[in-house]
């Protein structure tokens, strides 16, 4: 029954994803692009302004849920988006990070569930790249289905005994009506006639073009998708879409309602101040630590190109005295989430860490991120440094540029997000420019 050995961990540097083509503002003319807000289109949600929550007439369980959470105003995409995805429709949105993508497909599978579903029987199933990101999108469900207190979600990913899964599904009672999950572990336990899709309702991959930009894990994708009912409800979201993947993606899709919010070329971060220091190799520790120690900070994250080096820069900064934790794949998944969790629970206050953390992980209190090893893509670099200055924040980005081929990824990032990235300045930069009051 089981087929553990076949499961792959996507994470980490095992993945090599192939150059995408840098979009145009081609892409967003075919959809809605925020320019288009105050537009008219036919068919179409733009030109209307929600101020609230309660605007787009969710259940009252949903708004009690969001008031308790805190939240007051919708984000533009969250603004756009909802109103059309609650009412069915398949949807392809591209939105930078931090604004809020995850709580549009959140909202809008509980707002379509019944509120006594049937046991043991799976409507909801999302999917993502990565199992931190998986279990922060359950955490996320939990959140907001608060007061829906018989819907059940449940999380499934490969590093954890099979056999736990299958109990679970086995069981009317346990199993889960919203499934949350990477692409390895739902392929098997759907290859097993362990989990069955067949009455479907709702497919979403969130950070879509990382799942299908991969042969693997598009194979698992495609063939989850053979097994799930012809009409249902396909949503995909990420912060970045290229020609060829938003084609890729309509394949899958019926008529997508298209949303890229801002102009896809513009490195649109609100808020978040970005900057590189040139140095060489050798001064990368003493620099991070002279950081460390003048900047203010709630919590910073550092990017480092390879497991190996998360580890020794991890150490490093400990034997220093300094906070740190680490997280990649090399590390077992129990120990994985356990430190994601104590990161996020404000535990520990400095995370070293490959860009297993660069897509989707939401920790608010994350204001500076540092590349201690710059990223190999323009892209990579933008889903970094979104982790800090998320929606509504401040931020600060400083990246280590230490040799050519960092020097050529840099001028990438500016050409490709028409950009300019300063030097960091010689006498820093004021704090109250980057910390919350």
């Amino acid at each position: 029954m089981s087929h553990e050995e076949d499961l792959i961990d996507y994470s980490d540097e095992e993945i090599q994803p192939t150059e995408a083509p840098a979009n145009g503002t081609a892409g967003a003319a075919k959809g809605l692009a925020a320019d288009d807000a105050a537009g008219d289109k036919k068919g179409s949600y733009v030109g209307i302004h929600s101020t609230g929550f309660r605007d787009f007439l969710l259940k009252d369980e949903l708004i009690r849920a969001i008031t308790d959470c805190g939240f007051e105003h919708p984000s533009e995409v969250q603004q756009t988006t909802i109103p059309q995805a609650i009412l069915g429709n398949d949807v392809l949105c591209q939105a930078k990070s931090g604004l809020g993508k995850t709580a549009v497909f959140v909202l809008a599978t509980l707002q379509q569930l019944d509120e006594k579903p049937e046991a043991g029987v799976a409507t909801v199933l999302v999917m993502c790249h990565t199992r931190e990101l998986a279990y922060q999108i359950k955490n996320e469900y939990n959140r907001f289905a608060k007061f829906l207190p018989d819907i059940k979600v449940g999380v499934f990913y490969g590093g954890t005994p099979i056999q736990e899964d299958i109990r679970i599904l086995k069981d009317k009672e346990t199993h889960p009506h919203i499934i949350v999950g990477t692409p390895g572990r739902i392929n098997a336990l759907v290859r097993d006639k362990v989990l069955r899709l067949s009455n479907l309702k709702h497919f979403v991959l969130d950070e879509c073009d990382k799942m299908l930009d991969q042969n693997d894990m598009r194979n698992d994708v495609q063939t989850i998708f053979r097994a799930t009912p012809a009409h249902k409800q396909v949503m995909m979201f990420s912060a970045t879409l290229s020609e060829e993947i938003k084609l890729t993606c309509k394949k899958f899709m019926q008529s997508p309602l298209e949303i890229y919010i801002d102009n896809e070329k513009k490195l649109t971060l609100h808020g978040l101040q970005q900057y590189y220091m040139k140095l060489e190799e050798r001064e990368k520790n003493r620099k991070l630590n002279d950081l460390l120690d003048t900047l203010e900070f709630n919590q910073v994250i550092i990017f480092v190109r390879s497991t190996q080096r998360c580890t020794e820069l991890d150490k490093l900064l400990r034997e220093c005295n300094f906070p740190s934790t680490a997280v990649h794949s090399g590390i077992g998944q129990e120990e994985r989430i356990k430190r994601y969790k104590e990161f996020k629970d404000f535990q520990t206050r400095i995370c070293v860490s490959t860009d297993i953390f660069g897509r989707g992980i939401d920790v608010e209190r994350i204001n500076v991120a540092i590349n201690y090893d710059m990223p190999d893509k323009a892209d990579s670099y933008l889903h970094r440094v979104g982790r800090a200055g998320r929606f509504g924040t401040k931020g600060l980005s400083i990246s280590f540029v230490s040799n050519p081929d960092d020097e050529t990824v840099l001028k990438e990032i500016e050409k490709r997000f028409e950009v300019e990235l300063p030097e960091f300045p010689a006498e820093g930069v004021d704090a109250s420019t980057y910390m919350d009051n």
